[in-house]
């Protein structure tokens, strides 16, 4: 079926992204709308999966009633209830409601529709049924697409109605990228980012400044590896499912978010605080939220799906990518060490070392949503350079440093930094959080014999990909940023010995 694109839902696209957030009484239209654009994950050559949520507003309650601003002990208190309307009349003002607070971006049943075609060709587009979405779901909606051409830049459309059908009530163009075939050779540039939250933003209500500095690199694929959102920390404390969707609809409604992952091929890894709360495992409560509720909320619900929960994508000749998954297969934190002790899981891991040995690629670089090389700071006890994970964490540096040109890049940790094992040579790279004001757990100077670069801020990696001379012999160079963009470090791989 062929989709018009027709001047009024052209003009909806304009307003919802450069005038988000002006205005914040209510809609002068009937929804549903888009409030939180549509974002994507586990983009290879062929395939995507593409996510979108209906809403009640075009935009979030950008002047809404602030938060009771319940102390940290108090909220620990708080997380032993199971009483889910006890936790929501803690934090809210007296005779507001949720969706009258700051950041209120509730959700409406609708119809959802999802149009794709190579950009400048709008004639060979393709469309999906319409599909109804739900409270139950928060009113999400996700795509799984296939047979998309390697190399190539998609526009998506993204049209929403009444449930009972009738006019368009709103549309979002958008649009991602396929990752190139595994036998072509291109330059190619990405970005790497961990650690955001609503209340630690750095540009007002526009979210976090370093997406527009990542836009300005033009990245074909962005991983953020995990801390997407914090549960655990407050304004409000998420120990509810209503709260934890809260937070979500939050924080990607504000501008700088939706224009960013409405049109940036996107990985996205969960860790601790977007799955239920800091160095979480499975068996574990936070208020009325099981651990397996919150894995289920993120992999299931708010973000693209995909089982297994990791995956390789090889992103032309020279760069092979590797997404772990460090949650779902996890032992508890507390349990012995040992070679029975792991964070991966015996299969996962399993995979990775396969994998890893199978693989062409020049370069092989791992995105782990916590450290394998560290250092971390004393007193932590939840990642592969922790003395609780030693076994499995000694065995992962062992079997890494093995394969020529593997470069481990990891999220988690609160400031940036590169590093090599003394044992085994193997690099790290910690991007450090998407704001300054996020920045903490290292004392700034205090550099260790394994650093090659410490900075105690906030920033991104980029990674750049060329190949020089007539030889096209393939560099890869890895570069930390301030959250404005500045470069601040750089490495250039294969090493120059």
């Amino acid at each position: 079926m062929k989709i018009p694109f027709r001047v009024l839902g052209l003009f909806v696209v304009l307003v919802l992204n450069v005038s988000f957030a002006q205005t914040n009484g209510p809609p002068n239209q009937t929804g549903p709308f888009l409030a939180n654009a549509t974002r994507n994950s586990w983009a290879d050559q062929t395939s995507i999966v593409i996510w979108t949520r209906t809403t009640a507003r075009p935009e979030f309650v950008a002047d809404g009633k602030q938060f009771v601003n319940l102390s940290k002990k108090a909220a620990g208190k708080l997380s032993n209830s199971r009483d889910a309307v006890e936790i929501l009349n803690s934090q809210l003002p007296a005779g507001a409601t949720l969706n009258e607070m700051i950041g209120a971006c509730p959700g409406q049943a609708g119809q959802v529709r999802l149009a794709w075609f190579p950009e400048g060709k709008p004639s060979d587009d393709k469309s999906t049924d319409w599909k109804t979405t739900s409270a139950e779901q928060d009113f999400t909606a996700q795509w799984r697409l296939e047979g998309l051409t390697p190399d190539t830049l998609y526009s998506t459309v993204v049209s929403t109605r009444a449930v009972e059908g009738g006019e368009v009530t709103t549309e979002v163009q958008g649009s991602f990228r396929t990752a190139p075939a595994v036998q072509q050779t291109r330059d190619m540039t990405f970005c790497f980012t961990t650690c955001h939250d609503f209340i630690r933003r750095d540009d007002g209500m526009l979210g976090h400044r370093i997406y527009p500095s990542m836009t300005k690199l033009n990245p074909d694929f962005v991983v953020h590896a995990g801390d997407i959102e914090y549960y655990d920390k407050p304004r409000p404390w998420a120990m509810t499912r209503e709260l934890m969707r809260f937070k979500w609809g939050r924080i990607f409604a504000l501008p700088n978010y939706r224009q960013f992952y409405n049109s940036t091929s996107t990985y996205f890894l969960k860790d601790d605080h977007d799955t239920l709360k800091n160095d979480c495992w499975a068996g574990q409560m936070y208020g009325t939220v099981s651990f397996e509720e919150g894995v289920q909320i993120f992999n299931e619900e708010q973000f693209p799906s995909h089982a297994p929960r990791y995956k390789t994508v090889q992103w032309g000749k020279e760069l092979q990518v590797w997404f772990l998954e460090g949650r779902d297969y996890r032992s508890p934190n507390n349990q012995p060490d040992g070679p029975d002790k792991t964070i991966l899981g015996a299969v996962q891991k399993q995979w990775l070392f396969t994998t890893l040995k199978e693989s062409t690629a020049t370069f092989k670089l791992i995105c782990s949503p916590t450290p394998i090389v560290g250092p971390d700071r004393s007193g932590k006890k939840d990642n592969h350079a922790n003395d609780v994970f030693e076994h499995e964490g000694t065995e992962m540096r062992d079997q890494l440093s093995t394969i020529d040109n593997v470069i481990i890049m990891c999220g988690d940790r609160h400031w940036q930094y590169a590093s090599v094992d003394e044992k085994t040579k193997l690099w790290e790279f910690g991007c450090g959080p998407g704001s300054d004001d996020h920045e903490f757990g290292w004392k700034p100077g205090d550099e260790r014999p394994v650093h090659r670069f410490l900075r105690v801020k906030g920033g991104f990696l980029s990674g750049e990909l060329k190949h020089l001379g007539e030889a096209k012999k393939p560099k890869l160079t890895i570069r930390h940023h301030k959250t404005t963009g500045e470069q601040v470090s750089e490495f250039e791989f294969p090493e120059v010995q």
